[in-house]
Order: structure tokens, then C-alpha cells, then sequence
């Protein structure tokens, strides 16, 4: 019998494109549903002109979700940050977790991420506090 196949972690960043609206609940929508479908987890993180995302899952889903997002017209620049095989996921209970800096309380948003990402892993969660501060 063989074991669970390994997880792999992708962290980047990416900034919106000028000429594009963004419509967050509708990449929302898309992402939880494709993710739900293609056993993706991970968190968005948006502070008007930046993305921030973690996503987690099989290798050949990660593989192809950060293809599409690479395609994806709305924003541009994106930069793998981190990848990396994890032992388990660290948003295992999250289809695609959400924090908007630029529509929420700056404070109530890092409070949340601090919170999340207490027990992931350290260069993670520095990576996710200090971007969720900048919010």
C-alpha cells in the first residue's frame, strides 16, 4: 500500500495589472471552486495593488493552478517566492482562505494572519505577517 502523495507548498507574489478592475469576489468564486475540485488549499492576500498567495496541494494541481495564474491578465509580475514539499498542509480547512487589506481593518487583518499562521512554518509565517502589516 502506498502512502499519501506529497504536498507541495507554492508561496509568490504578484501585483495587479493598471489597466484591469478587479472583481475579488469573482476570482474568489473561481478559485475556491477550482480549488475545492483539484484538492487546492492555501490564502489570498490582497492590499489594492498586490497579491500575496499561499497555495498547497498535488504537485501536478499546483503545477497547473499557478500556470493558469501566470496566463491570468489581471495582474502581472508574479514572483514564486517558495516552493517547497510540506509534510502536511497548513490550510487544510481553507478551499482559498481570504484577507482584503484594502476593503477591511488594517488591524482586524493582521490579528487574523498572526492568529492563522501562528504554528506554520517560520519562514511562512514571516513571509505572511509581514506582508499582512504593510496592509
Amino acid at each position: 500500500m502506498t502512502g499519501a502523495a506529497p504536498i507541495e507548498q507554492i508561496l509568490y507574489i504578484s501585483t495587479v495589472s493598471p489597466s484591469e478592475m478587479v472583481n475579488l469576489n469573482a476570482i474568489l468564486a473561481v478559485a475556491r471552486r477550482n480549488n475545492s475540485a483539484n484538492d487546492i488549499t492555501g490564502l489570498l492576500m490582497f492590499n489594492g495593488k498586490r497579491f500575496l498567495q499561499v497555495l498547497e496541494g498535488p504537485s501536478e494541481a499546483i503545477d497547473a493552478t499557478f500556470e493558469r495564474i501566470r496566463r491570468d491578465p489581471r495582474h502581472r509580475g508574479q514572483v514564486l517566492l517558495a516552493r517547497k514539499t510540506i509534510p502536511q498542509r497548513e490550510f487544510g480547512d481553507w478551499s482559498m482562505g481570504f484577507r482584503d487589506g484594502a476593503h477591511e481593518d488594517s488591524g482586524a487583518v493582521y490579528e487574523t494572519i498572526c492568529a492563522k499562521v501562528a504554528d506554520a512554518n517560520p519562514n511562512l509565517r514571516a513571509e505572511l505577517t509581514a506582508f499582512a502589516r504593510q496592509i
